[in-house]
């Protein structure tokens, strides 16, 4: 999903390339993450920064549409890729966690072979999805506001996991209630973003 939103304003071989160096930018950091993994889930501040930085992701992904239509092809090139490696460097440490738990042998130690495999089939799945998902997003726009709610979401989620003692404390005493906090956050993002993406329309 962020792969297609960070792509759909490009077009032909531009957008193909910034699909094929996004995903490679996101294997990377996936390969990357798995070898200090353990390391960073215990730094305080580091989910709840990184929650913060994906609600930014979203509304700069949702104003996308007002970008000039000039831009050089180059520049939309790297931006995209540049979008797509930070919103997957966010996103990709709970994952790589089940990761590392899933490939783990009878000793504890993680499979090195099974995470490459597991990572490997998972590029033809995202180039695919990606290019499919950035078509539809041409057609129809709403998935553009989906996609970016779901990342709200997803970013909410991620804050309340935050290892810093203040984010814990919220995350207790709002035990039960994290999805429905994170539902109501990304329908109250995508109701701002609509509202302003009209508002400057009609200005314009």
């Amino acid at each position: 999903m962020v792969i297609a939103l960070a792509v759909r304003n490009l077009q032909g071989n531009v957008r193909r390339r910034a699909i094929q160096l996004g995903v490679a930018a996101a294997i990377g950091l996936r390969i990357i993450f798995v070898f200090i993994v353990s390391f960073l889930v215990q730094l305080p501040l580091l989910q709840l920064i990184g929650g913060l930085l994906l609600v930014y992701i979203s509304w700069q992904l949702v104003r996308g549409e007002d970008e000039e239509a000039n831009v050089k092809a180059g520049s939309g090139l790297w931006q995209s890729i540049r979008i797509i490696a930070i919103a997957d460097a966010v996103m990709s440490l709970d994952n790589v966690i089940a990761l590392v738990a899933i490939s783990r042998n009878p000793e504890g130690d993680p499979r090195v072979w099974l995470v490459a495999l597991g990572i490997a089939l998972t590029i033809p799945i995202i180039v695919y999805g990606a290019t499919i998902l950035s078509n539809l997003m041409n057609r129809f726009p709403i998935i553009v506001y989906a996609g970016a709610a779901l990342l709200v979401y997803v970013a909410v989620e991620l804050m309340f996991d935050d290892k810093l003692g203040i984010a814990q404390s919220v995350a207790e005493a709002t035990e039960g209630y994290h999805r429905i906090i994170a539902l109501a956050a990304a329908a109250i993002f995508t109701a701002i973003a609509f509202y302003f993406n009209r508002r400057t329309a009609k200005a314009a």
